[in-house]
């Protein structure tokens, strides 16, 4: 059955019309959040286990070799907001040694998140979860089930990357206004730090292909989305380290002069010409620091790999904000 345009939700008309403007702007530009459908989701599942992605490894050997010492500084018996979960391994590895009294996960993609709690009800039946499908880049509105206190917003895998600066100070502010001053919890983030070039290009960019199947596949997302005709053999991946910006870019070039369509528009791509996807940045120690009191957190304590690649990082709200 077509949907007409007056049938579709507020919801549904908000993502057309963030995804027509993205098009249409000087330099088109599609949100990554775009990038985790199903099928994008099980593909970044596969890419965290390729050998060029160190991120995934590497952020959970720091949580590995500092468990005890973040447990004791975190506190046990949060309330375990899962900010992006996924397949919500990262959290799950954390239940042993934070004990958490309730389990947050919250997720753009609605079907891969219940199919991922629906496993982790039955591996720990004695932790109430609550998961929340929801967009969390713009508002972080939590239902009124997630419990107040005690709160730990849990954010890994460098996702506060994806945002620039003032984006992510926003966003750091909203998770502050959601916390209560003085209790345990506060948040929990995995952050990237800057390194090599070689190492982020091939990171992005991986031998066998499958960040370029990541990318490539949110064509097909939009398609569903907005109506749009694109065709994935008409682009190719392209992602690099930008030095001067201190961020890894992903883009889609055209690989020929071409018209993408939909129902209320087109946009015509000459060959070369790239839609940007996502960024991600990467930070020095002193930039963290310096971002979290900016947002109105203190108490920062940050663990890192032998290498200094990346860093976990806790903080607590100050009270004096």
């Amino acid at each position: 059955m077509i949907q007409r345009p007056w049938q579709r939700s507020p919801e549904d008309r908000d993502i057309r019309a963030e995804l027509e403007a993205g098009l249409m702007a000087e330099h088109a530009a599609i949100s990554p959040k775009y990038l985790y459908d199903p099928l994008g989701s099980k593909l970044f599942e596969a890419i965290c286990l390729l050998p060029e992605y160190y991120p995934t490894r590497t952020e959970a050997a720091i949580f590995a070799q500092h468990a005890d010492d973040i447990a004791a500084v975190v506190g046990t018996g949060v309330t375990l907001i899962d900010l992006g979960a996924g397949n919500c391994a990262k959290a799950a590895r954390l239940f042993p040694i934070l004990k958490p009294r309730q389990y947050v996960p919250i997720d753009i993609s609605a079907d891969f998140l219940r199919e991922a709690v629906a496993g982790l009800r039955q591996a720990f039946p004695g932790i109430p979860m609550h998961e929340v499908a929801m967009d969390f880049s713009a508002a972080l509105d939590l239902p009124a089930t997630v419990q107040r206190d005690r709160r730990l917003f849990f954010y890994p895998g460098s996702s506060l990357g994806n945002f620039d600066a003032q984006q992510a100070l926003a966003f750091l502010r909203r998770m502050r206004h959601a916390l209560q001053i003085g209790e345990a919890g506060g948040i929990l983030l995995g952050l990237d730090l800057v390194k090599d070039a070689d190492v982020l290009d091939a990171a992005y960019d991986d031998e066998l292909g499958v960040t370029a199947a990541f990318n490539l596949n949110l064509l097909n997302h939009v398609n569903r989305l907005l109506g749009t005709d694109f065709n994935t053999r008409d682009w190719r991946h392209a992602g690099f380290y930008n030095a001067a910006r201190q961020r890894v870019e992903m883009h889609l070039e055209a690989r020929r002069d071409l018209v993408v369509h939909w129902d209320d528009g087109c946009r015509a791509f000459s060959r070369g010409e790239r839609i940007h996807t996502e960024n991600s940045y990467k930070f020095r120690q002193q930039d963290i620091l310096d971002l979290l009191e900016q947002a109105g957190f203190g108490e920062v304590r940050m663990w890192c790999d032998a290498q200094r690649w990346f860093a976990v990082c806790h903080a607590r709200v100050r009270a004096n904000v």
